[in-house]
């Protein structure tokens, strides 16, 4: 089976025809199930708890902070955050407590005779708020990390060219996203039990099982050895399931290991919307001085990022977002500073894109505005800005190869035909509208106004400058009688289909058919620490640790000059292999590129080993009188350096492509007192099959060296660009321009209505 081909998925079937087992699926003997007992105040003093007198308490255990053995802590960037309230409940829907019963009815049952005393404190639920610091909730001014990057003049740059240059333009403006909801299909779930003489076994729905082992071995001091955690069958994570599992872990062993039985934890809908992680609202502000000719003299950007109550992940969001401040356009002299406050709402983390969605959003959006102020069209703009081999990212990172904004502005313009469809919908409106292209029930005929806006975006992929070597993620393989290849990994299939695109990759070096090499399960205690399944570095990364290690095996068992031999050769050479030497196996970790330079101080060097690139191109329909939007078009080049499985690739693109657009238009989530109101999936929406436009999405191939056959990351890529070019496609339907997000009818009124004024 060779790279670039797309057999099926090797859990397709069982997801489609129902024998996947899900963690709710899972049944242990003896089980109890778990649920949480939450605060309902912003900031309060916690004084305690009280269990109702007259419930009946037998068959319930009850786990509060003293019954933690070690600190209590979370285990991430910061060990700021509780396991379980002690003294201060900073955030709505805090833990506090947890029990135990033999069934999940009455476990929740039970959970409402608990009683919590809250005194109330002063709350700081807003980011303006937070920057002030009349309350201080978090350090010394409510700063959980802040971040900034300097390239040639630095500091006052913007000013200093705008001095410099008399025909220079100043362009400023502020960007606005805000929370935005993973909905994966599965909620978050776990099932722990006690594992040996004293340790803990959690089974669950997750990204990242070192992850988890990390926090259980702080929470419950023992050794790696005394904690297994296995991956189950994950519908879904985007990111959602990166960090938050650590706490349901913690809080499902602390039960099982009180009991001395296992228990299942899974949440409802509206508990997991409520109460997990989920994307940083973000307000961005840029200063651009403009040549007469239009190019980028300076640039001054400051980010702020609304991080909730805890650190969880919130600094290294920021990194990815400050380095992406300025996308992939050119300029010589940047000055950017990037803060995450701290809020008494719950805690956000990682998303897909990791903070590159809110700042390409405002990116884009500011080049549109400097774009129409100069009458240059969106397109020409940005590719006379684009920058190309041999131009320097903000980061001072000088691009040798591998870069192919060109190609994907050429495919994505070409595939939409730009330039006669903005004038098409330029005379449509002119003329009062056309009926839509998409009718949708209950709206008619009625004409619509048209638009068609664009994006141009780029992605590091992998890891932050030396996070790579860092981590040093690790993979083993081995090879077995009749030359069958077994792959040991820590990387979790999330839905991606990682399992397939791996095997594919190995099948690929050996000559062998899909279904003769095996993905072993994500347990800790049989496989090695991989790294973690995020930061768009899981076929990129660990997919060139399996190439290597297939090419390393492939030269132990046939010599250093071995070609692809094709199965019924292999199979013959293993055996003979085995019979001499008793086994073969390789176990190999990632090698970073020994030229790569970075100072994590200054945010100065090689921020990534490569960055995908990609064009976005939106068309819109808006109802004149009502303001609503439907996308009707939707044309995407998306730079993957090479399609290890296309099928499988396209659909990576596709669906978060889908997820953008819903960040743009339909997806908003409200908070009062901290507390989110919309909890389900009935008001807290995301698109639906109908609400996708046809989808016209262009792999383009600019292989990276560093990767499998030439394969880059494209996990996040496609979530970046969607927002700003429908925004953008609105503009020019509607004159009115938008700068947050989402573009719902209101505050499409809201905009028009200032305008007017």
């Amino acid at each position: 089976m060779s790279v670039g081909t797309s057999p099926p998925r090797s859990d397709g079937a069982a997801k489609v025809n129902g024998d996947a087992r899900y963690i709710d699926d899972l049944a242990f003997p003896d089980m109890l199930h778990g649920v949480t007992v939450r605060s309902t105040t912003a900031h309060a003093r916690y004084r305690g708890f009280k269990l109702d007198p007259d419930y009946d308490w037998t068959d319930i255990v009850v786990v509060d902070f003293r019954d933690i053995p070690g600190p209590n802590e979370i285990n991430l960037i910061e060990l700021d955050q509780p396991c379980l309230v002690q003294d201060i409940i900073r955030h709505p829907e805090e833990p506090v407590l947890l029990l135990a019963a033999p069934t999940r009815e009455r476990a929740l049952e039970a959970r409402k005779h608990v009683h919590i005393r809250e005194e109330p404190l002063p709350s700081v639920l807003d980011m303006d708020t937070a920057a002030a610091a009349e309350t201080v909730i978090w350090g010394e001014n409510n700063e959980i990390a802040r971040l900034t990057i300097r390239k040639g003049a630095g500091v006052g740059c913007v000013d200093a060219a705008l001095e410099a240059n008399p025909g220079a333009t100043l362009f400023e403006g502020e960007y606005c996203t805000g929370w935005q909801e993973q909905m994966y299909i599965e909620p978050q779930g776990v099932i722990a039990q006690p594992y040996g003489s004293r340790g803990v076994a959690v089974h669950g729905s997750l990204q990242c099982p070192y992850y988890v082992v990390k926090a259980l071995t702080h929470l419950f001091k023992l050794h790696e050895d005394q904690v297994r955690v296995v991956q189950t069958v994950t519908g879904g994570g985007f990111g959602g399931k990166e960090e938050y599992p650590n706490i349901l872990s913690c809080h499902a062993a602390l039960l099982a290991l009180k009991a001395g039985k296992p228990v299942k934890i899974v949440y409802s809908r509206d508990e997991d919307l409520a109460c997990t992680t989920r994307r940083h609202p973000c307000v961005t502000r840029h200063r651009t001085a403009v040549g007469d000719d239009g190019s980028w003299l300076a640039a001054e950007v400051d980010i702020r990022l609304d991080g909730g109550a805890y650190a969880t992940l919130s600094k290294v969001v920021l990194s990815r977002a400050i380095i992406h401040a300025i996308g992939p356009y050119r300029c010589p002299d940047v000055a950017f500073d990037g803060v995450v406050l701290a809020t008494n709402t719950p805690p956000n983390g990682a998303f897909r894109g990791f903070g590159a969605p809110q700042v390409c959003f405002a990116v884009e959006r500011h080049v549109d505005a400097i774009a129409a102020a100069r009458g240059a069209d969106p397109a020409a703009y940005r590719r006379f800005l684009a920058m190309q081999v041999g131009d320097t990212t903000a980061t001072n990172q000088l691009l040798k190869g591998s870069v192919s904004a060109n190609e994907v502005l050429d495919r994505a313009l070409g595939m939409a035909e730009w330039e006669s469809r903005r004038a098409d919908c330029d005379r449509i409106n002119a003329s009062g509208g056309a009926p839509p292209q998409k009718p949708r029930p209950g709206l008619g005929d009625t004409p619509r106004l048209r638009g068609v806006g664009m994006s141009f975006f780029l992605h590091g992929g992998g890891f932050t400058g030396n996070g790579e070597a860092r981590i040093q993620g690790e993979v083993e393989m081995v090879v077995q009688p009749g030359g069958d290849i077994l792959i040991l990994s820590g990387s979790t299939d999330i839905g991606q289909g990682q399992r397939t695109t791996h095997a594919l990759i190995a099948a690929d070096v050996f000559g062998l058919p899909l279904d003769r090499v095996t993905m072993a399960l994500p347990d800790t205690s049989k496989v090695p620490d991989s790294g973690p399944t995020v930061a768009s570095r899981t076929c990129m990364v660990v997919g060139k640790v399996i190439e290597d290690c297939a090419v390393a095996l492939l030269a132990r068992v046939m010599g250093e000059e071995a070609a692809r031999p094709g199965p019924d050769a292999w199979g013959e050479a293993v055996d003979a292999f085995l019979k001499a030497e008793g086994d073969a196996s390789v176990k190999l970790k990632y090698q970073t590129d020994p030229d790569t330079r970075w100072n994590p101080d200054t945010y100065e060097g090689d921020a990534y080993p490569c960055y995908s690139w990609a064009c976005d191109v939106v068309e819109v329909e808006v109802e004149p009188d009502t303001l609503e939007v439907t996308i009707s078009g939707f044309w995407s080049a998306q730079d993957v350096g090479k399609a290890i499985h296309p099928v499988i690739a396209l659909g990576q693109l596709e669906g978060g492509s889908l997820q953008g657009l819903g960040f743009a238009t339909i997806e908003e989530m409200r908070f009062k007192d901290g507390k989110l109101l919309n909890d389900r999936m009935t008001n807290c929406i995301i698109p639906t099959s109908l609400d996708a436009p046809e989808m016209h999405v262009h792999m383009v191939e600019e292989p990276f060296p560093g990767g499998p056959s030439g394969a880059k990351g494209i996990g996040e890529l496609p979530m970046d660009g969607p927002a700003p070019a429908v925004l953008a496609a609105i503009e020019h339907a509607t004159g009115i321009r938008l700068e947050s997000l989402p573009a719902s009818p209101e505050a499409l009124m809201t905009a028009a209505a200032r305008s007017a004024s």
